[in-house]
């Protein structure tokens, strides 16, 4: 089961407006719909297979869970991982008959999607060098100090022109790349049998991906040395006692409770209520 032209044309509408700021924002755009954990439902929709997309969508998201692009500098085009990279991972795992719950499919998946990443920086660039030329109109309009002008301008530049950049290097190539996902992933199962080295050494490096993204996330949240005991704490819950994501939550959100009201407690506002119900023990004595 391949890649049909609508769903070709869908995944590469969502790749331009994950990436187009014009259109819901960078928090809905870049930062939600962007993100392989949320790209991961989108496709699932699209591709008629919610489950697997979700599941694909949240092994790929560990390897990127604290992707940042300081000063433009990108390491990987989260874009075209969750657009590309995830319908791949879908098509792969359909291909080789693998269990999309199993640790074989999640290495394969952040594979395809490391591979696919660091080609999305390509096209990631060739779209910021065509907006530098849309740029360029507006910084003219006001160089200029036409108001008049810049205020047909500014639409143009913010709104329209940046949809010729993303047709070109966010659309098209998705569209492409998906249209010969069939093919390619077909090529790989001949070429690259489960069994060979190159399999094998692709899982091997995609095991090891997550631990990268886990560990650029510690670098920016653990402040001091106590903090990493919240994450071994988490780990164990894991590891040890087999809680799943949503289980894990929940007991976060008990030990959140606890705290909130440790930290209440140091600002004595419980003493006051204390206070209160005193009061109303004592009226009830009095009646």
């Amino acid at each position: 089961m391949g890649i049909s032209m609508i769903q070709a044309i869908l995944l590469g509408l969502f790749a331009c407006l994950a990436s187009l700021p014009g259109m819901g924002g960078t928090t809905i755009g870049n930062y939600t719909l962007g993100r392989p954990l949320v790209g991961g439902l989108v496709v699932g929709l699209i591709l008629g297979d919610i489950q697997t997309g979700i599941i694909v969508g949240a092994a790929i998201q560990l390897v990127y869970i604290a992707l940042v692009t300081p000063g433009g500098t990108v390491s990987a085009d989260v874009r075209a991982v969750t657009y590309i990279g995830i319908p791949l991972a879908i098509l792969a795992i359909r291909a080789q008959g693998l269990d999309p719950n199993s640790e074989v499919a999640a290495g394969l998946a952040r594979s395809l999607g490391a591979a696919v990443g660091t080609l999305g920086t390509v096209l990631f660039y060739g779209t910021a060098t065509m907006n530098l030329v849309w740029q360029g109109i507006g910084w003219k309009a006001m160089d200029g100090g036409n108001w008049a002008a810049i205020k047909k301008t500014v639409p143009l530049v913010d709104f329209v022109l940046p949809w010729i950049s993303h047709i070109a290097f966010s659309f098209i190539p998705t569209v492409v790349i998906c249209l010969a996902g069939e093919s390619m992933v077909g090529m790989m199962k001949e070429y690259l049998p489960m069994d060979g080295v190159a399999m094998k050494t692709l899982f091997t490096v995609g095991s090891l991906l997550p631990a990268v993204g886990v560990a650029i996330l510690c670098k920016q949240v653990v402040q001091k040395s106590l903090d990493w005991v919240t994450f071994g704490f988490g780990f164990t819950l894991a590891a040890v006692m087999g809680c799943n994501l949503i289980a894990s939550a929940l007991i976060a959100v008990f030990f959140a409770l606890i705290n909130f009201k440790v930290e209440q407690i140091k600002l004595g506002r419980p003493a006051i209520a204390a206070a209160g119900a005193a009061l109303d023990d004592e009226e009830e004595e009095d009646i």
